[in-house]
């Protein structure tokens, strides 16, 4: 397979659009998936998946095999772009939230808001109950209890990388259950 796509790439940089639609139907389903697992949101999905390959159209040439495979080298791009998606996200919700925090004048009802203080948390905690094991510890362990990633780490006996995915992942599905957008 990583001979065939390599033999493809080859064909893709000297312009070959037959090359690059053989190349889309071997490996549009990995990359889309790789998408929809980072961004859960199956239309940002199909936009990155469609950027990635508008991506390998133009740098086929830039793709070295002595680096490694032309599947790895796929993925990676698919990663970074689905994770470039999430953060241009979040930095606009960032954004959007600090405006709006910042244009409002704002009257306290204490009673108001301490009932909507404790249906958030009550919220919060619901959506915790549907991470999987792993991911509740990781995330309680960092948010609640304060620890670094490298901290948490240590204390699960796993790697950095490892509790950060977890982490990501966790509030990925926490962002879903609670109808953050």
């Amino acid at each position: 397979m990583n001979r065939r796509l390599g033999g493809l790439l080859e064909q893709i940089a000297r312009g070959d659009q037959a090359a690059f639609a053989e190349f889309y139907e071997l490996t549009s389903r990995r990359v889309f998936g790789m998408a929809r697992r980072v961004l859960i949101d199956v239309e940002l999905s199909e936009d990155t998946t469609q950027e990635v390959f508008l991506q390998v159209w133009q740098n086929a040439a830039k793709f070295n095999p002595e680096a490694g495979s032309p599947l790895a080298w796929l993925m990676t791009i698919s990663h970074r772009r689905a994770v470039d998606k999430v953060r241009s996200s979040q930095s606009s919700t960032d954004r959007e939230a600090k405006y709006g925090a910042s244009s409002q004048d704002i009257d306290h009802d204490s009673v108001s808001d301490e009932v909507g203080s404790r249906l958030e948390a009550e919220a919060v905690v619901r959506c915790l109950e549907t991470l999987t094991d792993t991911q509740q510890e990781s995330v309680r362990l960092a948010y609640y209890g304060g620890l670094t990633y490298r901290e948490v780490a240590e204390k699960l006996n796993a790697a950095v990388p490892t509790i950060k995915s977890r982490i990501r992942d966790g509030l990925i599905r926490l962002k879903t259950c609670l109808g953050v957008s």
